[in-house]
């Protein structure tokens, strides 16, 4: 006795492709072209100019905590963070966080933004990850808005646009001051 399959029962069969997954590795020296095409690609010339950019002039980011993310083994993406105070309090400044036009919608950012954050808080001497972006994309992912005009930048900022991460679900309506170099 022969099997036979429909025509329709056998194509339903054929593989599925895999959707693109990104994956997350630190970021090495190999990296800073990708990085810096990267970032003027996304934030153009005007870049040198924004606040973000000028505190992460006056401290260093912290390179242990620079990823990138790749999909299928191309870099896609990449975050870095800055350590820093505010008020006395340690923690980090995220950013800036950037995804190839190519590589949009495939959750790349939202995967380095979540783990470059739990890898710096799971460190245990920062209290927070602050950044400066857009509520609808990280307040989901656990950020909350600080108090408008409580944290005092080196120039212009949203304050709308103020947001942080923490253990210490308080610290967004208390931590105030001004930005300052991570206390030793």
């Amino acid at each position: 006795m022969t099997l036979s399959v429909a025509p329709s029962a056998a194509s339903s069969l054929a593989p599925v492709p895999l959707a693109r997954v990104p994956n997350v590795r630190p970021a090495t020296p190999d990296d800073d072209a990708f990085v810096e095409h990267l970032q003027a690609l996304a934030f153009g010339p005007g870049r040198f100019a924004r606040t973000a950019f000028r505190i992460r002039e006056r401290f260093p980011i912290d390179k242990s905590l620079s990823l990138i993310a790749e999909v299928e083994g191309a870099p896609c993406g990449s975050v870095w963070m800055t350590p820093i105070s505010i008020g006395g309090v340690n923690g980090w400044m995220l950013g800036p966080l950037a995804t190839h036009p190519d590589f949009r919608k495939l959750g790349a950012g939202k995967l380095l933004a979540r783990e470059v954050s739990a890898r710096a808080l799971a460190r245990g001497d920062g209290k927070f990850v602050m950044l400066v972006g857009d509520r609808d994309y990280y307040c989901p992912l656990g950020w909350e808005p600080t108090v408008p005009g409580n944290i005092e930048f080196p120039g212009p900022v949203d304050p709308t646009r103020v947001l942080l991460l923490s253990d210490d679900k308080s610290l967004a309506g208390t931590l105030s001051g001004t930005i300052g170099p991570w206390l030793g």
